[in-house]
């Protein structure tokens, strides 16, 4: 992924980013063309450290025979992005850009077990439905066990061995703090969701910049 340096994340800040989205695009090369599924998944860590992505797909999907080989997936995993206009900055001469999150993991996939896959799809409905409490959260024993076992014989499990870890989290640093926070402003009085939350994460970046801005209108107010 090309990453300018001001907006390249750290590996620590990428894997967070991308453990706490849990949902990103699987892709691998056929050898013609790419071949590429969005789908869940989950982070877990080999005893020497190495990140592991562990999802699943159907058993029909193109991407299982190309798995258990040496070549590299690339699972890329996208945060809020947003358009943003030359008008709303204070500097002239300005371009259109477009602001966003993006971490790209990547690495050799192989096959899981049937036991492993078990222990996977418990693991992955638990994440999300954590993200739902105070609901009491769903698990697979509140299914008949002939119902589970048919439905996992249609999926297979599966595990990325993370080799490069790549983010890039766009978000106008390399601008001036009046450039800065006239962006946020202005996509904080969006109504796409996407806007606003750029905004928040501009805030949360750069909150000195912000603090300048309520100086200088205090010093302004009559």
């Amino acid at each position: 992924m090309y990453t300018p340096p001001f907006f390249k994340q750290d590996r620590a800040a990428s894997l967070k980013f991308a453990e706490e989205r849990g949902f990103g695009t699987m892709c691998a090369f056929d050898g013609h063309k790419p071949v590429a599924s969005p789908l869940p998944f989950y982070l877990t860590y080999a005893a020497d450290g190495t990140p592991q992505a562990a999802f699943h797909v159907a058993r029909h999907n193109p991407l299982l025979k190309l798995a258990g080989g040496d070549a590299s997936w690339l699972l890329a995993v996208n945060g809020p992005d947003a358009y943003v206009s030359p008008d709303w900055y204070v500097s002239p001469d300005q371009v259109p850009t477009w602001l966003y999150q993006s971490v790209h993991l990547s690495g050799p996939v192989r096959l899981l077990s049937g036991d492993e896959l078990s222990v996977q799809i418990d693991t992955l409905s638990d994440k999300f439905e954590n993200w739902l409490l105070p609901k009491k959260p769903w698990t697979s024993a509140k299914m008949t066990a002939g119902r589970l076992e048919a439905l996992k014989k249609g999926i297979v499990g599966l595990v990325m061995m993370v080799e490069e870890v790549e983010g890039s989290f766009k978000l106008n640093q390399h601008k001036s703090d009046a450039d800065y926070t006239a962006i946020a402003n202005a996509l904080g009085a969006q109504p796409a969701a996407d806007a606003r939350e750029i905004a928040q994460l501009m805030q949360d970046v750069r909150p000195e910049a912000f603090v300048n801005e309520t100086n200088m209108l205090e010093r302004s107010a009559p």
